[in-house]
């Protein structure tokens, strides 16, 4: 167990930034996967800058690598061109 005031405060910390940095990626997975089982084109066209940012989002904040990031959108764009 932590000793110190400044490494209680810390345990604290990344408690807190855990549980958001877990409910954002969550979230962003959830309307990845929404959108793969959209079908309809012009739904799925208007999900796709959304989930973009989302993804930007994340690659930002380092909860996901950019090259993954980079490969969803890719994956996602080519998904909805073939709608």
């Amino acid at each position: 167990m932590a000793n110190h005031k400044s490494s209680i405060k810390r345990i604290r910390q990344t408690v807190a930034k855990t549980l958001r940095n877990k409910y954002q990626h969550k979230t962003t997975r959830n309307a990845v996967r929404d959108l793969r089982k959209s079908s309809n084109k012009k739904e799925a066209a208007a999900m796709l800058p959304k989930v973009s940012s989302m993804l930007d989002k994340l690659v930002k904040k380092n909860i996901i690598h950019k090259n993954k990031a980079a490969n969803l959108k890719s994956s996602l764009t080519k998904h909805v061109a073939a709608l």
